[in-house]
């Protein structure tokens, strides 16, 4: 008999094999939803001691189990656990809440989610937590914006509309030496893509409404940290008294089962979208890490393994209502926020308001497209069409 140990598996195996025992489960492939929030012990010294797998609904159940298992087998040995709370924005207050405390310094990546910037400047700074903003370029720059008390990082790589791709590597380097955390919000890659705890990040969070749900019917969010950070986030987690529904924990380990093979279609088909309208005579240029010809390439080449289907296009100087008239005549691309499912969007979208550390002047109106699932034929045809109604509108 064989007795070396297993080889390493791949990450398509482990999204296919974690968090899964079908003797538990009664043969069954999946695990059963569990509703409960009331959990019996069968004696009174096993009430006085806490003693059990499960306590409280709220504090999880077989189900979420079984999706943290999974989705701390993708994030990598460096990944001490995994918490799940109902949204992504959660994930980033939970996150935020749990390792900051009054008096502390947080510095921001400019380009960070809309929302994240919101409850800096709104819940953080009347909890008495001063926020900085720095240009997403920075790398190992950012060692000027420390302060003695300087506590946390918080990047996007990418930012999910702009684009910009900062260095996380060189960010970890200078925030590490200086005893600060470093968070990623992770949404655009994934763990599949992008193993940031490999690269020095203390807290990877995603807003599992996109990619891992996959389907546009969840709202779910994920908190991933390493041995270092996670018991704040334990602690944070419990708290705030913050949990997902059965429901959506479990169509979210669904969604993770078919990560891989709907996120390389998505990989190539926006690659393709994105070189098909870097040559439009419309468009001044694409916001893809993952064409050759953006100023983060290098780096996401260096620390992704893929890309996803989001990315942006400056067009060339129209007006408002030209750029309506096309979003007006799409049939395959919908208009709403969110992404990261199985369908294609389009929305316009304007920075200016919300940078500080950097100034946003693409040059012409700013479109972020999601590539869905969809024939790219049929979504090139469809912004052909949308194109010709946007210069007849000019």
């Amino acid at each position: 008999m064989d007795s070396s140990p297993p080889s390493p598996q791949q990450a398509e195996t482990r999204l296919v094999t974690s968090g899964r025992d079908t003797k538990a489960q009664k043969g069954f492939v999946n695990p059963p939803v569990f509703h409960g929030s009331t959990v019996l012990y069968p004696t009174a010294e096993d009430l006085h001691a806490h003693r059990g797998e499960f306590t409280y609904g709220r504090h999880g159940t077989p189900t979420t189990v079984a999706f943290q298992d999974t989705l701390m087998a993708l994030e990598g040995p460096q990944c001490a656990g995994v918490g799940i709370v109902p949204s992504g924005l959660s994930a980033i207050s939970t996150t935020l809440l749990s390792v900051l405390r009054t008096g502390d310094h947080l510095l921001v990546c400019d380009n960070v989610y809309r929302p994240s910037r919101n409850f800096c400047n709104g819940m953080l700074a009347r909890l008495g937590i001063e926020t900085t903003y720095f240009d997403p370029m920075i790398g190992a720059g950012i060692e000027k914006l420390f302060k003695p008390n300087t506590r946390v990082v918080l990047v996007e790589a990418p930012g999910s509309q702009s684009f910009e791709m900062p260095d996380i590597r060189a960010i970890a380097e200078v925030a590490h030496a200086r005893d600060a955390l470093v968070i990623d919000d992770n949404t655009w890659a994934t763990p599949l893509y992008h193993r940031s705890l490999e690269q020095g990040v203390d807290i990877s969070m995603q807003a599992a409404t996109k990619y891992i749900g996959g389907h546009s019917d969840i709202m779910f969010g994920t908190i991933s940290a390493n041995a270092k950070a996670w018991p704040q986030i334990v602690e944070g987690i419990r708290l705030l008294g913050v949990c997902a529904g059965p429901d959506d924990v479990f169509l979210a380990l669904r969604g993770l089962r078919t990560l891989s093979v709907r996120l390389a279609q998505h990989h190539r088909s926006g690659l393709d979208m994105a070189r098909w309208l870097a040559a439009r005579p419309e468009v001044a240029r694409v916001l893809h890490p993952g064409l050759e010809t953006d100023p983060g390439h290098a780096i996401w080449k260096r620390d992704f393994t893929g890309a996803s289907g989001l990315f942006s296009i400056v067009l060339k100087p129209a007006p408002q209502k030209a750029v309506d008239t096309m979003l007006n005549t799409l049939k395959l691309f919908g208009m709403g926020f969110s992404w990261g499912g199985f369908e294609s969007l389009a929305i316009p979208f304007d920075c200016d308001a919300y940078r500080t550390a950097t100034k946003w002047a693409p040059g012409g109106p700013t479109l972020r497209l999601h590539i869905g699932l969809e024939s790219t034929d049929d979504l090139k045809n469809d912004l052909d069409r949308g194109f010709a109604a946007l210069k007849a509108a000019m």
